[in-house]
C-alpha cells in the first residue's frame, strides 16, 4: 500500500514538473503555467466581485498604482528562470499565498498580485532551497527597489504570522489540486471528438 502511495506521489509530482531541475535543464515546470491560468482565473472573479458589488478591496503595500504590463505567466517565468530556485517553491509559494489571503482578507487583483508572487517565491526559496539568492537580487528579479522588497517581505511574514512549515501532507494535498486544475484545463482546451 505505501509503495503504491509513493507510486502516486511520484507521478503527480512529476506530472506537475516538480522533480529536481537538471544541470543544464532550464524548461519551464509545468506548475508555473498551471498556478497563472489559476491565478488569473481567481483575479478576474475577484475584479468581478468587487467592481460587481462597489465593495472596497483591503489595500496593502503589495497594491501598486496601476497593474504592470508583463502577465502573471510571464512573471512566473521569469522568477523561474533568474531565481534558480527549485519547482517545489512555487507551489510552497502559492500556499504561502492562501494563507496571506485569509489573514489579511485582501483579494488578489491586478494591482497586488506580483508583488505577492516575488515576495511569496522568495520567501519559499528560503525556506526551502539550500542555496538562494538575497533579497537584492530578487528585486532586481521582481522589477521592485531593494528597500521595497525588505518591507514586502516583512509585511508578509507579519501577515501570515511567520506560518511558513508546509507539512509532506498539505504540499502533496496542493500538488493534487493543482494536478487537477491542469487536467481540466487540458480537458477545456482539448476539441470535443465528433
Amino acid at each position: 500500500m505505501a509503495l503504491k502511495s509513493k507510486a502516486v506521489e511520484s507521478e503527480i509530482y512529476a506530472s506537475l514538473g516538480l522533480d529536481e531541475k537538471q544541470k543544464g535543464v532550464s524548461e519551464t515546470p509545468r506548475v508555473v503555467s498551471i498556478i497563472s491560468a489559476l491565478l488569473l482565473r481567481t483575479i478576474n472573479n475577484n475584479e468581478k466581485l468587487l467592481k460587481g458589488s462597489n465593495k472596497k478591496d483591503v489595500v496593502t503595500i503589495f497594491h501598486g498604482l496601476k497593474a504592470p504590463n508583463i502577465n502573471i505567466q510571464q512573471y512566473l517565468e521569469r522568477i523561474f528562470k533568474y531565481s534558480s530556485c527549485s519547482p517545489s517553491c512555487f507551489v510552497v509559494a502559492y500556499i504561502y499565498l492562501e494563507r496571506f489571503v485569509q489573514q489579511t482578507g485582501a483579494h488578489l487583483t491586478s494591482l497586488n498580485v506580483h508583488r505577492l508572487l516575488i515576495t511569496s517565491s522568495m520567501v519559499a526559496a528560503k525556506v526551502l532551497d539550500d542555496e538562494c539568492y538575497n533579497n537584492a537580487y530578487y528585486a532586481r528579479v521582481g522589477g521592485v527597489s531593494t528597500a521595497e522588497m525588505n518591507r514586502l517581505e516583512m509585511k508578509f511574514l507579519f501577515s501570515v504570522d511567520f506560518r511558513l512549515h508546509v507539512t509532506a501532507e498539505d504540499f502533496l494535498k496542493y500538488s493534487l489540486q493543482l494536478q487537477k486544475e491542469g487536467l481540466e484545463r487540458y480537458r477545456i482546451g482539448r476539441p470535443r471528438p465528433n
